[in-house]
């Protein structure tokens, strides 16, 4: 049986439904989205951590010590993204998804690409 747990950053109250967190380091929460054999078992939230710029690693950390296998993201830094890849978890680019629900459906789909250098931004949540 194959288990892959998914976190996207979303803003509060969390679950499916919920808006995407535009920065990963800077959303209110992080909905966990636990997927066996293709298929979503179960929808928790997990809180943020604080995060100051620089200091990219606590989420980062905070995600791959609570079992974090993919990331789906709207935004990030490069030092994250690097940090994502040091760890071992797998991020995707999910900037365009009207919900958390649509971006790991998508997800699941295989329609959503890897989170690569052009998707990133210059830190600190001041994009779109």
């Amino acid at each position: 049986m194959e288990k892959t747990r998914i976190a996207v950053p979303s803003a509060t109250p969390g679950g499916l439904d919920s808006e995407l967190g535009q920065h990963f380091g800077h959303c209110d929460l992080y909905t966990i989205i636990e997927v066996e054999n293709g298929a979503v078992s179960l929808v928790n939230t997990l809180p943020n951590v604080p995060h100051v710029q620089g200091g990219c690693m606590a989420p980062v950390n905070h995600l791959a010590g609570n079992g974090v296998n993919i990331l789906i993201a709207g935004g990030m830094g490069m030092r994250p993204l690097m940090g994502f890849n040091q760890v071992g978890i797998d991020v995707f680019f999910g900037g365009n998804a009207q919900s958390v629900g649509d971006a790991v459906s998508s997800f699941l789909e295989g329609r959503l690409t890897r989170f690569t250098a052009e998707y990133t931004c210059g830190g600190g949540g001041g994009h779109p």
